[in-house]
């Protein structure tokens, strides 16, 4: 369902190596904290819902965020320092547009959707914390079961797997480069997509708003929805920085775009 830039092994490669099992899971988990991390905000945050975001703030921000992805080191989230100006500019459009941080700006057409969300300060402190709260939920829970259904078997690869399972000590702060971002003022560009996101899964499990409120009344699933009234095609970026080089104000983008799987989509 989920593709991230940063997967690299082969399957084959995850089937048979204990160790690259237990990583695989991890990175499962991982991604699932970052969307709940990235969206729970009217849930968790007192953050609004804000439709109806300029139409051309939104196009800036879209095409912007895709010069950036191709203006990135090859196989590495971090930006050219060429292209460190826009990204900057993009981190600060809440001052500049007199935009909202914690909130959901959303702009709509009919199949498409773009959510644009922007954190500033402790803003982002409290985004690393709860993303690790998540990671480490999550984990935690699946350790236990695994050990749980899987001990009795006393196969040497079953208790290595677990073993690794158990050794594994994620930092996710670490994973988003958090550190060389605020010592040495980066500017790093990471993604995840899934060619079908339930739009529930993201509206009523995470967000615990109605789907209508994301997506509008024109493009919201039907009362009783099938799994393609359901379907979406989702990629969310995730854009961080700091505000005036090392030492700044740390600044986050979440840029959300999704279109309806049964339409043509070209980002």
């Amino acid at each position: 369902m989920y593709e991230d830039e940063n997967s690299s092994e082969e399957p084959s490669e995850k089937a048979n190596d204990p160790k690259a099992q237990a990583f695989e899971k991890a990175d499962d988990f991982r991604m699932h904290a970052e969307l709940a991390a990235v969206f729970e905000g009217p849930r968790k945050f007192d953050a609004q819902i804000k439709p109806g975001l300029d139409a051309d703030i939104a196009r800036d921000v879209q095409r912007t965020i895709a010069k950036l992805e191709k203006s990135r080191f090859e196989q590495s989230p971090f930006i050219i320092e060429e292209a460190m100006p826009e990204a900057a500019r993009i981190l600060d459009l809440p001052s500049t547009a007199n935009l909202s941080t914690n909130d959901y700006h959303i702009h709509r057409r009919p199949g498409e959707t773009m959510i644009v969300r922007w954190l500033a300060g402790n803003e982002v402190q409290t985004f690393y914390e709860r993303l690790q709260a998540h990671f480490d939920a999550a984990l935690n829970g699946f350790r236990q079961e695994e050990r749980s259904n899987k001990e009795w078997q006393q196969d040497d690869k079953t208790l290595k797997y677990l073993d690794e399972l158990d050794a594994l000590d994620v930092k996710l702060e670490d994973r988003f480069f958090r550190q060389p971002i605020r010592e040495h003022g980066l500017f790093v560009l990471s993604t995840q997509t899934a060619d079908e996101m339930n739009i529930a899964y993201i509206a009523d499990f995470i967000m615990s708003v109605p789907a209508v409120e994301i997506v509008g009344r024109q493009s919201a699933p039907p009362d009783e929805p099938s799994e393609k009234d359901l379907a979406w095609f989702f990629k969310l970026f995730m854009l961080r920085g700091v505000k005036g080089g090392p030492g700044g104000e740390e600044q986050m983008c979440f840029f959300t775009y999704l279109q309806k799987t049964e339409d043509d989509f070209d980002f």
